[in-house]
């Protein structure tokens, strides 16, 4: 498949999003059983619910160039029945929506209880917000990576392992941001954030080597005898069939050469995975805001390649008749 740049950023941006949202509620949810100390002042939650709505709009802004016509993306939503496009559509905005008025009731100080559960447990408005969040945010990554992995014909992204990837993915990005803002507005909670980073980056790592191994191995369905109807053991193509490009030439191949892929595989997995997880455990113990905020540039660099590789990798059934050129 053609990998198209704005379909990588929304999926990484958002992934983003929604890890760095899920890191402040956890700690926020730490915090309340006594697990944590409690975070003093608002500046964690209120600029860490910031940069998650950037992250998230950023995405969103970027899906509109994948479109068309933009004008009717509002159409989108109308197969919620059975579409998961539909329905990230429509969990996306109402994830966002959790995200700034979880971000604004910490900003306005609505911190107060409003109920106490049986165990003693305080329950302000900002516990009740993130709670609702965090369904949606799990909900929006089955959403994202169940697009693929609901495809049949295209071997690569049909596997429960694709919607786990994306969810593995974007916690790690999430919480490898929130350990660099800790690092600069609250120091003590680097140690608990940078370690959930690197648990949820060495998760990630080997969720997408199953995906790979398991990709590597696989057999195609159809072949240059199935794609045309001839059974004659010996086909060769000469020829796409036409004199210029066309929509199956330009939207159903990543066009890139057999090295460039060879070589995104190592790359994405070094700058993905091991280099932000050396670069963690090197910034988490002073901690260093600059080796955290590397390891967070690093990482979302390799989720670039890695996004493209994922898109690339899938070879989709019309190639086997169109992709040949004499």
């Amino acid at each position: 498949m053609r990998p198209a740049l704005s379909v990588i950023l929304l999926t990484t941006l958002i992934g983003a999003g929604q890890g760095l949202f899920l890191a402040l509620f956890t700690v926020q949810s730490y915090a309340l059983v006594g697990l944590l100390p409690p975070v003093i002042g608002r500046g964690f939650y209120v600029q860490g619910g910031l940069l998650a709505l950037v992250l998230l709009a950023a995405g969103l802004v970027a899906s509109f160039f994948h479109l068309g016509r933009p004008e009717r993306a509002w159409r989108s939503a109308a197969q919620w029945r059975t579409s998961w496009l539909s329905r990230e559509v429509i969990v996306l905005p109402a994830f966002m929506a959790s995200v700034a008025l979880y971000t604004l009731v910490h900003g306005l100080g609505f911190t107060q209880p409003v109920m106490t559960l049986p165990q003693g447990l305080p329950i302000d408005l900002s516990v009740m917000i993130g709670a609702a969040g965090t369904v949606l945010a799990f909900a929006l990554f089955v959403c994202t990576g169940m697009i693929y992995a609901c495809l049949r014909f295209l071997a690569e992204w049909h596997t429960p392992l694709t919607p786990l990837n994306y969810t593995l993915l974007g916690g790690a990005s999430g919480f490898m941001l929130a350990a660099a803002l800790a690092a600069l507005l609250a120091p003590a909670l680097v140690g608990f954030l940078s370690g959930w980073a690197i648990i949820l980056t060495l998760l990630a790592a080997a969720g997408r080597v199953a995906a790979l191994w398991r990709n590597a191995r696989l057999k195609p369905h159809s072949t240059m005898q199935s794609a045309i109807g001839v059974k004659h053991p010996a086909v060769v193509q000469k020829s796409q069939g036409f004199v210029g490009s066309s929509f199956n030439t330009r939207e159903f191949f990543h066009g890139a050469t057999a090295g460039r892929l060879h070589l995104a595989k190592p790359a994405f997995l070094l700058l993905a995975f091991a280099a932000p997880v050396l670069l963690a455990l090197a910034g988490r113990g002073a901690p260093s805001t600059a080796l955290l905020l590397a390891a967070c540039a690093v990482q979302f660099g390799g989720l670039l390649i890695e996004r493209w590789f994922f898109f690339a990798q899938a070879r989709h059934p019309q190639n086997l008749y169109y992709q040949a050129v004499s």
